[in-house]
């Protein structure tokens, strides 16, 4: 049996690590990402967690975990921004606002797949144009669903969280533990 990390994040890599889960092999699906018409945040988010696990080439007997992080304002999907214009715009969308990041997970063993998502509540703080300059000038913004990564700068303009931190960084790792325990992952026994 291998563990197959079906994500390039080194933040999934760094959360695994905290609880003693370490790839044998990191195998980054190569997936369209874009949501249906009408898709909802949550379903969207489910759904994709669910076909990068499967997209990822694997042995019957490997275990394979794959997520996805998506953060919600409404009903409108913010996705990883392509231009600091972009991520400028989801940001002051943001701003002063609640929002919910849901992060699904999925573990594929053979044909069997498990699967949680967790919704967090978020509240940004009201952004100044300083703030928002200075933020966009760091480059965080790149690759990060929302345009903006908790563990990070934006750290700093996150005042409020009600839910998972691991989940907004990008894991759940209570439920991911779980759901590894359930395709038989001996978490536990990388601590002894």
């Amino acid at each position: 049996m291998r563990f197959v990390l079906g994500s390039g994040s080194p933040r999934r890599r760094d959360l695994l690590a905290q609880i003693g889960v370490v790839a044998d092999e990191i195998r980054p699906p190569d997936i369209d990402e874009t949501p249906a018409k009408g898709e909802l945040p949550r379903f969207y988010c489910a759904r994709m967690a669910r076909e990068k696990a499967r997209a990822v080439t694997a042995d019957d007997d490997d275990i394979v975990l794959a997520a996805d992080t998506t953060v919600a304002l409404g009903r409108r999907i913010l996705g990883k921004p392509e231009s600091a214009g972009e991520a400028a715009q989801f940001l002051l969308a943001l701003s002063g606002r609640r929002h919910r990041v849901i992060t699904a997970v999925a573990v594929r063993r053979g044909a069997r797949l498990w699967e949680r998502d967790v919704v967090t509540a978020v509240r940004m703080k009201r952004l100044s144009d300083e703030e928002l300059n200075a933020y966009l000038a760091t480059d965080d913004w790149r690759g990060k669903a929302g345009g903006y990564g908790i563990q990070g700068p934006a750290g700093a303009l996150i005042p409020w969280v009600e839910g998972s931190f691991t989940a907004v960084v990008g894991l759940p790792l209570t439920e991911t533990a779980g759901l590894l325990q359930a395709a038989g992952y001996p978490v536990w026994k990388a601590f002894t």
